[in-house]
């Protein structure tokens, strides 16, 4: 049996999160830019763990950075981000390098307090777990456990929050609102989305309708469930999943709820999105068959057969009637 793998995700890197609001017109609403960190170590003697690096604007990833690839480069991911330079770039590998370094020396120290060796004899998941992470002032720190106590004086000590403080207030902000110019074409679309319900019976003798959101963008959209006659929504009986992406710039989300079979007609799905003019309300459409479509194919069905009845009868007549011999003869 292998060694089991020990994975840790560094959620103090993972939450390098700029926001901002901006009054510029040009930069209306929220926008973000995020970097995620993952560390890795899976293999016995493994020198340096594996460091991969995503850094996203607005959930669409501009960057990434695999520790493992060629030279450590960096891989523009964005349309536009090559039009921001090769400056720009390099100073992105440099900071992504400095990460790394970061990523893993806290993956060495956090196995080394949680009694854990690269050798995997005791497995312990980090990732997933609050570990440590800088509060909304920017300066104090939350921690999980005693261990990670140790983890917040060393950073006190070193002055961690003052750095990270600087680069979510200023750089980090300033280099957002670069993205958002370069990129807007991309960043600051509105893509509506392609809603339609689904019907899912289910064994117990109701169903499920399935309130679909495909191929929008931005990332963020409402859906919600309604029942007729009822003011408020349905959110406590409503199974709602996180908005994914769709792997091609959009992203897709979808929300259901159970209601009693024969009643679906009374449920309503309601969707708010920027690029929609207005919210949508959607029902779940039964299938049905058009009654002029059913009349066509009955009549043309009913030609189809007296054709066919014609023509066997006709050529079981030919074949009864005896074949004169003076016909097969050439006229004089």
């Amino acid at each position: 049996m292998g060694a089991p793998v020990l994975h840790a995700t560094l959620l103090l890197l993972s939450a390098f999160l700029a926001l901002t609001q901006t009054k510029n017109q040009s930069f209306a609403g929220s926008h973000s830019r995020q970097y995620l960190v993952t560390a890795t170590t899976s293999r016995p003697g493994l020198r340096d763990p594996h460091v991969f690096i995503v850094g996203y604007v607005d959930h669409m990833p501009f960057m990434r950075f695999d520790s493992d690839g060629v030279a450590q480069r960096i891989q523009a991911r964005g349309p536009w981000v090559k039009q921001m330079g090769p400056e720009y770039l390099e100073m992105e590998r440099k900071n992504a390098e400095r990460y790394s370094h970061r990523a893993r020396e806290n993956l060495r120290f956090a196995i080394q307090v949680y009694n854990q060796s690269d050798k995997g004899h005791h497995r312990h998941a980090f990732d997933g777990q609050h570990y440590i992470s800088l509060n909304s002032d920017l300066t104090t720190w939350s921690v999980a456990d005693s261990t990670a106590q140790i983890t917040k004086r060393r950073w006190e000590a070193d002055g961690v929050a003052e750095a990270f403080s600087h680069f979510l207030k200023v750089s980090c902000v300033e280099w957002l609102q670069k993205h958002l110019e370069t990129g807007k074409e991309t960043l600051q679309r509105s893509d509506p989305p392609k809603t339609h319900v689904t019907h899912h019976p289910r064994p117990e003798g109701d169903a499920t309708l399935r309130c679909w959101a495909l191929d929008f963008y931005p990332a963020d959209i409402t859906l919600t469930w309604q029942e007729e006659e009822e003011e408020e929504e349905l959110t406590q009986d409503m199974e709602l999943v996180e908005t994914r992406p769709a792997g091609d710039g959009t992203f897709q989300k979808w929300a259901s709820v159970v209601v009693p079979s024969g009643e679906e007609q009374k449920y309503t799905c309601h969707v708010y999105h920027e690029g929609l003019p207005e919210p949508l309300t959607l029902r779940w459409k039964p299938a049905t068959w058009p009654v002029v479509g059913i009349t066509v194919g009955v009549v043309l069905l009913g030609f189809v057969t007296i054709g066919a009845l014609i023509a066997i009868v006709t050529m079981r007549k030919k074949r009864a009637d005896p074949v004169d011999p003076v016909d097969l003869m050439d006229p004089v």
